[in-house]
């Protein structure tokens, strides 16, 4: 059992698909005297994601059927808080992130400095050397220069699925008002940013490989105009314009009273 940063319980959570082939590098590298727990939540894989993960002795669960990346979220966080959790921070089972960087963004929160920590490609040369498509590259920087317009922000990047967050702001935004679908990642950091939280970015290397996830031309084309909309939608709502759900402070949040868990335990 790792010793707790600061006094927090630092648990790692890892939105798995199809990840029987890099599971295990990826949690080889995680700093166990840093972090308490790891959990993962298998999104219906077809591969043995889940066998690999019970050989490691990660706690596991499983959602019936697949739902989507966020709704794998949805599930990672609900847990990890009903475990305990302080700081989660969210780690690729795909082993494109470096994921012993879990320590560094876990200090960044535990010092009490910041509520969120994303790990950007950008900051760095990391993002090409590390195999980076270059249209997926230009895609990113053209997008984020219009989010951070929309939004009044400064941050490199607003696409990398590296994340870590207290416990206080994973109870406190509307998450279950988001997507189900990869739009959820852009929506989290939308409402951390309307809702006044703050946010620290940290340098990470990359690697596109053959096994690493990753969505095709024709669904991050629909990512691109999801996210642009998500951040037209924080302008608007911003200047008294409109009403979103996902953006409204009453809108659904985590219960850890009465959860409902689409995912249940594997093993």
């Amino acid at each position: 059992m790792a010793a707790m940063l600061n006094g927090k319980k630092i648990v790692v959570v890892m939105p798995a698909y199809n990840a029987a082939q890099t599971l295990e590098e990826t949690y080889r590298g995680l700093d166990r005297n840093v972090v308490d727990d790891v959990l993962l939540v298998d999104d219906y894989s077809s591969d043995e994601t889940l066998a690999v993960a019970k050989r490691l002795g990660i706690k596991s669960y499983v959602h019936g059927r697949n739902l989507g990346y966020g709704a794998n979220q949805k599930s990672c966080y609900t847990l990890a808080l009903l475990n305990g959790a302080d700081i989660v921070i969210m780690v690729h089972p795909d082993y494109q992130y470096d994921p012993r960087l879990a320590t560094a963004m876990a200090g960044m929160l535990a010092s009490g400095i910041y509520d969120c920590v994303i790990a950007s490609r950008i900051i760095g040369n990391g993002a090409l050397k590390g195999g980076m498509p270059l249209y997926k590259y230009v895609s990113n920087r053209v997008l984020t220069l219009c989010q951070n317009l929309l939004m009044r922000q400064k941050l490199s990047e607003y696409h990398t699925g590296y994340r870590a967050f207290t416990r206080e702001l994973l109870l406190r935004l509307p998450l279950l008002e988001n997507s189900n679908d990869f739009v959820f990642d852009n929506q989290m950091l939308a409402q951390a940013i309307y809702f006044g939280f703050r946010i620290g970015e940290i340098s990470c290397p990359t690697k596109y490989f053959k096994e690493a996830s990753s969505i095709n031309f024709t669904r991050s084309c629909r990512y691109g105009i999801g996210v642009l909309g998500v951040s037209a939608q924080v302008m608007l709502r911003r200047l008294g314009v409109g009403r979103y759900r996902f953006l409204d402070p009453e809108g659904a949040r985590i219960r850890l009273d009465a959860p409902r868990l689409s995912a249940q335990e594997a093993f």
